[in-house]
């Protein structure tokens, strides 16, 4: 796999030895087990994968030679390019501007834009219409795309369906960036339909079984959650099932899996397994080879990212289903108070939590175990930072060379 050009201060000397050990010794990435550092006061214990993934580096990479290619010139983002708040920031630091926020509120008017503006597109891609404004202005859109191959992997799959007369059905937030250019991409090639969850894959599977009326289908599924003159009854006979490529793999096979058995006819039904991103489920594979595998149990897991990422945000529900878990955006969220602040995922809420580190191991181990990892759009430099702070917590602790040099014998 190639390799991308991204600033230095992204990455971290611990993590990235760490990382380079565990592939030469697992090259093809079927070892799923985390990664154990014992600092003897307190054992870290590191998932298998994290951080960024193949689309974030691709994209990084092309933002910040769109910045070094065009001195002088204006440079905007259609909106963040990954869910991480350092990586957006330094873009900004840098003079790029954004022409809208996540939820897709205008920021900057497109009607400021003139055809000699730089305009990036982020990692999530983005739809139709506004690639049709910015081309209108005269602005090139292709030059600086950052859209994640994986994503328009997505889109193909979603254009040849629609070749095939099968609707697309996303699963995905239907208001991430990336589930709406997803929408419009499947929409312009045919019907579409989003839903977002299992338990509306089970209200879907009913009205498909004849268990509810197609008359109310729409008080299930509003208009904006499906294309125009979109006609469940007919539209609904042949379906393949996509998805945002950040949310739970498990949970969009699942999906897939109670649709496929609920349509009358088995035939119209499309396999599109291949449209699962091989990084999120690495990501959510390796965290559960840390919570399940014979390294044994972690007492708290801290899982590093932005708080509107949903990736991460996945990584943390997995997390917390096994042990208190605290989701932190980088390693200011340590307060000088001792309190740790942190998100709830399913709220958006912000809380802290006053000194949460457990003093000894609660599954029979004189040190504790701390569970680390991050979403796949957080630098390994945030997680080195979040890391220290852990360390600092417990003082007295082996160097971290001498820890690392033992790691690398050990296998």
């Amino acid at each position: 796999m190639r390799t991308f050009d991204i600033p230095d201060f992204y990455r971290s000397p611990i993590i990235s030895r760490v990382k380079a050990v565990r592939k030469a010794r697992d090259a093809r990435k079927r070892d799923f087990s985390p990664t154990l550092l014992d600092f003897g006061v307190v054992k870290i214990m590191m998932a298998r994968h994290f951080g960024f993934c193949f689309g974030v580096e691709n994209a990084i990479e092309i933002a910040y030679r769109a910045i070094a290619e065009n001195p002088g010139k204006r440079i905007f983002l259609l909106s963040q390019m990954i869910h991480n708040p350092e990586v957006n920031d330094d873009l900004e630091s840098r003079g790029v501007q954004f022409l809208m926020d996540t939820s897709g509120r205008i920021m900057t008017p497109m009607s400021t834009l003139r055809p000699e503006d730089v305009v990036i597109v982020p990692a999530f891609g983005t739809t139709l219409d506004i690639e049709q404004q910015l081309a209108d202005i005269g602005v090139d859109v292709a030059k600086y795309n950052t859209t994640c191959p994986f994503v328009e992997k997505v889109w193909k799959r979603s254009a040849s369906l629609a070749a095939e007369s099968y609707t697309t059905v996303i699963h995905g937030k239907p208001t991430h960036e990336e589930t709406r250019a997803t929408f419009s991409h499947a929409a312009g090639k045919g019907h579409a339909l989003v839903i977002k969850d299992m338990e509306e894959a089970l209200v879907l599977a009913a009205f498909l079984r004849g268990e509810r009326e197609w008359s109310g289908f729409g008080d299930s599924f509003s208009a904006d959650r499906h294309t125009p003159e979109f006609n469940p009854e007919r539209d609904l006979k042949r379906i393949g099932v996509v998805n945002q490529t950040t949310m739970l793999a498990t949970e969009t096979q699942a999906i897939s899996d109670v649709i496929r058995d609920a349509m009358p006819d088995a035939t119209g039904f499309a396999n599109t397994r291949d449209t699962l991103c091989y990084a999120t489920n690495d990501n959510q594979q390796a965290t559960l080879g840390a919570l399940n595998g014979a390294a044994g149990k972690a007492d708290l897991a801290v899982v590093v990212g932005g708080y509107n990422s949903s990736n991460t945000s996945h990584l943390v529900e997995l997390c917390e289903d096994r042990m208190p878990t605290f989701f932190i955006r980088n390693e200011l969220e340590f307060l000088p108070t001792g309190e740790v602040q942190h998100c709830d995922w399913r709220t958006g809420a912000i809380r802290k939590t006053m000194d949460p580190w457990p003093e000894s191991g609660e599954h029979g181990t004189a040190a504790p175990t701390i569970l680390l990892t991050s979403g796949a759009s957080c630098p390994d430099a945030s997680v080195e930072r979040v890391l220290w702070r852990i360390l600092d917590r417990y003082p007295g602790g082996k160097p971290v060379d001498e820890v690392l040099t033992n790691f690398e014998a050990s296998l």
